[in-house]
């Protein structure tokens, strides 16, 4: 059976300060991030286009969603420039618990803690 999707499809990163999340993410990656509500939860959506690869997502904060550095599921963000990555990381208050590391003929990876306490990581091929 093949797949004609890839199989996520969607993230959300649980955030305790909406603005200093949106701040966070912005300086790091440099892109924009709209802030809207949805059913109680307000939701930071990071840019998205449905005809790249890739899956969509927002942060959110509401009941329910805690940000956590040590449980539940490891996303990783496409960073072709991983040093300025890393770099912004630390200047808007996260830290690098993995600095850049090779993963073989899959490229590099890194693993960091951002502004909320949620523990995440870098992606990149070369």
């Amino acid at each position: 059976m093949g797949v004609d999707a890839n199989p996520v499809g969607w993230f959300e990163i649980p955030v305790t300060d909406m603005d200093r999340a949106k701040k966070f993410y912005e300086s790091v990656f440099g892109f924009e991030i709209a802030i809207t509500e949805m059913n109680g939860n307000a939701m930071g959506w990071f840019p998205m286009a449905s005809d790249v690869l890739g899956a969509g997502g927002t942060l959110i904060q509401g009941d329910g969603y805690i940000p956590s550095s040590d449980k539940g599921v490891l996303i990783y963000f496409t960073a072709p420039d991983m040093y300025n990555n890393i770099k912004r990381i630390e200047e808007n208050g996260g830290k690098i618990l993995m600095p850049r590391t090779s993963i073989g003929e899959h490229g590099f990876m890194a693993i960091f803690i951002d502004s909320e306490g949620n523990r995440l990581a870098l992606h990149s091929r070369y």
